[in-house]
């Protein structure tokens, strides 16, 4: 990864998802129960990133021992449920595959939040840093032209 030198911001702007989703193996040894549900979500990733107009822009995953947290940023609330209800896509059967596993115990947990963020309540910040985050999505450019401080960028009185 390249580092951008100086000073950057996000150049997104408007309303922007941010769905935080995660899986937990709470038994090691229950594998049987567990390796399905850490499989779905590559599926998943593939048919969203094929298709430029699911709504996805872009997502990054944080593994962990035991859990594993991806943070995925998306264009609108009704694309991402539409994504999630919709029983021609991946998501779906993954879904009742996990609750076919789930419910044989305690050996596996998810979870997920979402965060609908308006227009102009964002503030990203990266210093001579890879792109990352929201800026991996749209780009950065330098922070003067959003604000020098954290407040102004959200404007903050």
């Amino acid at each position: 990864m390249s580092i951008v030198e100086g000073r950057q911001t996000a150049a997104y702007e408007g309303e922007i998802v941010v769905f935080v989703i995660g899986f937990r193996v709470n038994k090691l040894r229950a594998f049987r129960q567990w390796l399905p549900v850490a499989r779905a979500m590559v599926p998943m990733l593939r048919e969203l990133t094929a298709d430029k107009d699911s709504g996805l822009l872009g997502f990054r995953t944080f593994p962990g021992l035991r859990t594993t947290t991806m943070i995925q940023y998306w264009e609108s609330a009704e694309k991402l449920q539409a994504f999630a209800n919709d029983p021609g896509r991946t998501h779906r059967p993954a879904w009742t595959n996990f609750f076919k596993y789930a419910y044989q115990g305690n050996n596996v947990g998810i979870y997920h939040e979402t965060y609908v963020v308006p227009t102009g309540h964002t503030e990203t910040i990266y210093g001579n840093m890879p792109i990352t985050g929201l800026g991996k999505v749209a780009g950065v450019i330098p922070v003067n032209k959003r604000g020098q401080t954290a407040a102004e960028r959200l404007d903050v009185k």
